[in-house]
């Protein structure tokens, strides 16, 4: 009986013994292993499980184990030092075998942006067989055109093409061009002026110079981008001027001698040229070059103001007699608009006599 009750106590000694070891354990690893990393992202490969680091941590894993940071009282032990290192390397293992490795789709996505890059660009090639000639087909249709004229051009694909030129560095070599393409048109025209028989040279220099002025107005708001950023910035010039400059040059300059003897003349017979028609001359030429008007001054100041000095009261008597040999000149072409003024005020005086008699007889 005494022996039995000996093995007992021998058997309930070993089991608390038993079980103080395991709680020591468990207390160390639960104060002192660290969270585990977050998960790895997700990839199409298949990671390989974990395996265990040694026989001896097969039973920790295992364990539920509550996080609430060491316990109190607990000594910090070599073997804990020994489980928590294992336990980071382990979870650095992991992350490492978790991380996705490049793939080639990734470098085909960069080099497929890269050559999109590539093919956006405007090498000069490119310019001369595919952008300038849109530019000089419409440049044609627009310094040919009649006033009024409909002409089939998408203005908005022709400033789009210069925009992307400018954009591309192609200012200098698309100013050039459209400056090479405006003076072989300039000279075509001046030949066609010199060919002309002297009744037809005044109508048909003013066509030339309203048509010129007329495409300008197209011309310069189509290339305003290549003018603003080149141009202006680097030339310190203005297209538009630069356009009236060479209209002057290649075709003004070398018909003015001709031209004004055939205006001075044309200004003595009244109506030989029609007023609109010299009109628009004269205010041409002065745009083009102000000192043209020392050529023929009274000839400028009938259609320009301030051209003459200020009139005096010494000359008023001079004013009158050129008034009067206007009026002279008018009445040997047969113009007699005073005689038919008189006419129409003295129909309309006895018109408004008659409506008077005949509206007191009514009411009578």
């Amino acid at each position: 009986m005494e022996e039995s009750m000996e093995e007992e106590e021998v058997l309930i000694y070993e089991a608390m013994m038993d079980d103080q070891n395991h709680n020591n354990w468990e207390a160390a690893v639960d104060g002192f292993r660290q969270p585990p990393p977050p998960p790895p992202p997700p990839s199409s490969m298949p990671v390989p499980a974990r395996e265990p680091p040694g026989g001896q941590l097969l039973a920790v894993p295992a364990v539920s184990v509550d996080r609430k940071g060491p316990k109190e009282g607990l000594p910090l032990g070599p073997e804990a030092n020994g489980v928590i290192m294992m336990l980071k390397s382990c979870d650095a293992a992991a992350v490492a075998k978790a991380a996705p490795a490049p793939t080639p789709g990734s470098t085909i996505n960069i080099n497929t942006s890269t050559s999109k890059f590539l093919m956006n660009v405007i090498t000069i090639e490119d310019y001369k067989s595919t952008y300038w000639p849109k530019l000089d087909g419409a440049i044609d249709q627009l310094l040919t055109q009649s006033p009024g004229d409909y002409i089939p051009i998408s203005y908005e694909q022709i400033y789009s093409c210069v925009y992307k030129c400018v954009c591309q560095q192609h200012s200098e070599q698309m100013y050039s061009d459209l400056i090479k393409k405006i003076t072989n048109h300039l000279e075509r025209v001046s030949k066609e002026l010199q060919a002309s028989p002297p009744d037809l040279y005044i109508e048909r220099f003013n066509i030339a110079l309203g048509q010129y002025m007329g495409a300008l107005q197209s011309i310069v708001p189509l290339f305003i981008y290549m003018n603003k950023f080149y141009i202006e910035t680097k030339l310190n010039r203005d297209l538009k001027d630069d356009l009236i400059k060479l209209f002057t040059e290649h075709v003004a300059e070398k018909h003015i001698y001709s031209l004004m003897p055939l205006l001075l003349e044309a200004q003595s017979t009244p109506f030989q040229v029609t007023p609109s028609t010299m009109a628009n001359i004269v205010k041409g030429l002065y745009t083009l070059r102000p000192e043209w008007v020392q050529m023929a001054p009274t000839l400028f100041s009938k259609f320009i103001p301030n051209i003459l000095p200020p009139a005096v009261e010494s000359e008023l008597s001079e004013y009158a007699a050129q008034d009067q040999k206007l009026q002279r000149e008018l009445i040997q072409n047969g113009f007699t608009r005073g005689d038919q003024s008189r006419k129409r005020a003295g129909d309309e005086l006895a018109y408004n006599s008659s409506s008077a008699c005949a509206s007191s007889r009514g009411y009578r």
